[in-house]
């Protein structure tokens, strides 16, 4: 009795480990829209090459994610999660010590890569020391505790920048990015114990033969490339406006200063950190369903945008954003849905390779958004006029998204007959 209830406290300390790498990550994502005035000022940079450096990190978070889903079941998180962190320690080096855009890019590429594996390693944690049967609600969880770093990412940055100046203040994330490293790998197992295992998958083989056969069979599934689309519109849209966007958008449309913005933003993650477990718990407790409350997520974000699109200047309703935070929270089911249409030892490949299109549709809208802004209002690129053209798209992005979402099947109750 002694020996499980210290393996039952044990899984939420590696737990608890595991979500702090992932709040770093959520920091490192969102940490450039509050920081824009002072790349402007320092380095000259435009609405392009902000979002160039901003989609920077997107970019190898995205390709790493191919890697991470044929090895990360082999491998196992552990050892996963501790080495590509020490990237993000280097890459946080690099981006204090940029002068130039190519330079800020390169600590946000390492960045990218060494955040990589933070929540799908998370995710598989999860799946072996806890079972399936709380994996939406405990995934809610920890989407909702890596919150907490888009809410560092707003405000408190905003004035840690103020004290410190941006490259301090990078220099600081460093270190405490070291620190959680080295933290994780030393409290955190891939496996409990054998005595309380018996629901736990078979760990899988590291032969390449039987990894590609793996990925074969979920390339084979309609659902994926349906789920894929998804969270390609629907994390690529809300990373995009949260992570550099919304600052723009709050400050020249708006009307607010950077702190101000930082305290809109601040809804927005708070609306996500409420929103992800409720859709969660909605999903796995009261209508036993994944495709209808991912739907109801995407009907609620495609209102939100189009509300904002016709917002005029001076106008920035803190309470939209929080909405749009909200429904965005649904995505989290989407991890739920991809990993009950495969076999459960392949949870971490199936959740895994839909993650690369999750990262990759934040840099296709991150970059794309900013392109299109600039072509169609060269002469005012962050006015009122542009970032409507861009939440329209969005929101016709999310819509098409929705009707293809209609033609998966529903995982949840089928389980439940």
């Amino acid at each position: 009795m002694i020996f499980k209830s210290f393996t039952i406290s044990r899984r939420w300390i590696i737990l608890s480990a595991a979500c702090l790498l992932f709040v770093l990550s959520q920091f490192y994502r969102a940490s450039i829209a509050v920081i824009t005035p002072d790349l402007i000022r320092d380095i000259g940079l435009d609405t392009r090459g902000l979002s160039h450096i901003s989609a920077a990190f997107f970019y190898t978070f995205a390709i790493m994610q191919i890697p991470i889903g044929m090895y990360l079941d082999a491998i196992g998180p552990r050892i996963a999660m501790t080495v590509l962190s020490l990237l993000g320690v280097a890459g946080a080096l690099v981006f204090a010590a940029g002068d130039s855009t190519g330079e800020l890019a390169a600590g946000r590429l390492l960045l990218g890569a060494g955040m990589a594996c933070n929540l799908m390693g998370t995710l598989k944690l999860i799946t072996l020391w806890f079972g399936p049967l709380r994996f939406a609600t405990l995934s809610a969880l920890v989407l909702s505790f890596g919150t907490l770093g888009n809410m560092a990412a707003a405000t408190p940055l905003a004035l840690l920048v103020q004290s410190l100046g941006w490259r301090i203040t990078f220099v600081v994330f460093a270190a405490i990015n070291l620190l959680l490293a080295a933290l994780f790998f030393a409290v955190v197992r891939d496996r409990p114990p054998e005595a309380l295992a018996g629901g736990t998958p078979p760990p899988v083989s590291s032969e390449f033969r039987e990894i590609l056969a793996g990925v074969r069979a979920l390339l084979m599934e309609k659902d994926y490339w349906i789920i894929s689309l998804g969270t390609f519109c629907r994390y690529g849209i809300f990373a995009a406006v949260q992570t550099l966007w919304a600052g723009p958008f709050l400050i020249n449309v708006g009307g607010l200063s950077p702190v101000e913005a930082g305290n809109v933003l601040l809804l927005m993650s708070a609306g996500i950190i409420i929103g992800s477990p409720v859709c969660g718990w909605v999903s796995d407790s009261v209508f036993a369903s994944r495709k209808g409350v991912i739907v109801a997520g995407f009907i609620g974000m495609i209102l939100t945008l189009v509300v904002l699109a016709g917002l005029s200047r001076g106008a920035a309703p803190a309470a939209l954003f929080f909405s749009f935070g909200f429904f965005a929270g649904t995505g989290q089911v989407m991890y739920a849905h991809i990993k009950e249409r495969m076999p459960a030892e392949r949870a971490g490949t199936a959740m895994t390779l839909v993650n690369f299109f999750t990262m990759a549709g934040v840099v296709v809208f991150l970059q794309g958004l900013g392109s299109l802004m600039q072509y169609l209002y060269p002469a005012e690129s962050l006015g009122a006029p542009a970032f409507r053209a861009a939440f329209l798209l969005c929101a016709a992005s999310l819509l098409a998204t929705l009707v293809l979402y209609f033609f998966t099947v529903e995982t949840r109750r089928k389980r439940r007959k």
